[in-house]
């Protein structure tokens, strides 16, 4: 392994700044102490920012030497509701119910630290690096902020990574083509005729309706699209009467799609919403679907990726690169920022098999991540950069 001097040299650094994040954990658009810690050391760094919505960060590196290309990187900065379950760490999460269970505080710290390395060099090239912390990735609310402000307009390539804890630590993941499934959220509101169960023929019974849906909604992924396309209709919530003696009048039903091509996208989500509103018909009942959508598929630029594998096995060796990792049904909305512009999100491993909780599932209250990995990321990137600017090492 060959991580960059600059980056090793900000070791401690990166690895402060890390643990100070996860002690101090903020739900999705409430990122607001996470925003002011970032300016702070933007600040220190002499780098201009401003904000994007309330709690994002967009900072900008100019090169002395003129206009040129334009590279982005971007850093998810968002915790969950989740208790930090590590016993006997000290940088355990000091917010109660709130915890950085997927290395956010990873991705943040190291995207500082790739911006301390950067910046340094900023009399080498001729061009632009913008750096993208977004908030509210958890709820795929955060990247549409940047790309409507315009912060992806004349960007030429767009980078970004994500911790896996299913990868371990020196492995990188560089695959081309759909890497993460679109997330879309839906409501169904069934509408029906409350009576006493005694006399269910002068009712309309939306709780058995939303049941018929529930089990029709299946079909979708069994009988209606190819079984070659990866397809989820998942619903989580089902809810629906006042009492045991009284037929229900509304039920309530949530849930969530996912896919890997906006084809099958358009398809899946308006058989859930044609399905949804037949049988409810056929039952004289009223219906409301309503969809969300929380990130787009996540589909690598081919050649981007090729170009970020490079400079990977430069870091970590030809071995430890890996550009044909299986699919992901998990959603990240930095999909939005590969909808503007080419690009490639990496997977980097942060599992270290002598620490039980570097092995834990994202989002869970055990989870952590060895550190070394938010090195071996800026390494990637800062690498990218000098190839992409044209700079010597």
């Amino acid at each position: 392994m060959k991580l960059n001097e600059q980056v090793l040299n900000r070791a401690d650094y990166c690895i402060e700044l890390r643990r100070w994040f996860h002690q101090h954990p903020e739900i999705s658009l409430q990122e607001f102490n996470t925003a002011n810690k970032i300016e702070e050391e933007l600040d220190k760094l002499n780098i201009e920012h401003k904000r994007i919505g309330e709690t994002g960060v967009y900072a900008k590196i100019q090169g002395k030497l003129g206009k040129g290309k334009v590279l982005a990187i971007r850093a998810d900065i968002d915790a969950l509701k989740i208790q930090d379950l590590k016993e006997n760490c000290a940088y355990r999460s000091l917010n109660e119910g709130v915890m950085h269970a997927c290395g956010h505080d990873g991705h943040t710290a190291s995207l500082l630290t790739t911006a301390a390395v950067l910046k340094e060099r900023e009399n080498e090239f001729a061009g632009e690096i913008r750096l993208i912390f977004e908030q509210a990735e958890e709820c795929g609310q955060g990247a549409r902020l940047f790309v409507k402000a315009g912060c992806l307009e004349g960007v030429d390539r767009v980078i970004g990574y994500h911790g896996s804890s299913s990868l371990d630590v020196g492995t990188v993941s560089c695959t081309p083509g759909p890497n993460n499934a679109s997330c879309d959220y839906f409501k169904i509101t069934v509408h029906g005729k409350s009576a006493h169960v005694s006399k269910p023929d002068q009712s309309i019974d939306a709780l058995y309706i939303a049941s018929l849906i529930v089990v029709e909604l299946q079909s979708i992924v069994s009988r209606r699209v190819s079984p070659l396309d990866t397809v989820v209709v998942g619903i989580g919530v089902l809810n629906s009467g006042t009492t045991y003696n009284i037929v229900a009048n509304e039920a309530v039903l949530e849930g969530t799609t996912r896919s890997f091509s906006e084809e099958t996208r358009q398809k899946v989500n308006g058989l859930v919403r044609s399905l949804s509103e037949e049988i409810a018909h056929a039952h004289k009942a009223e219906v409301e679907v309503h969809f969300e959508s929380y990130a787009n598929p996540l589909i690598n630029d081919s050649k981007v990726s090729d170009e970020v594998a490079e400079c990977a096995r430069l870091i970590v060796g030809k071995e430890n690169v890996i550009q044909n990792q299986e699919k992901r049904l998990d959603a990240d909305d930095f999909a939005d920022y590969l909808r503007e512009v080419p690009g490639c999100y990496m997977f980097v491993g942060t599992r270290n098999k002598s620490d039980f909780n570097t092995a834990s599932a994202h989002h869970h209250g055990s989870y952590d991540l060895d550190e070394n990995s938010m090195l071996i990321a800026s390494s990637c990137i800062v690498k990218y950069a000098e190839k992409f600017f044209g700079l010597e090492d």
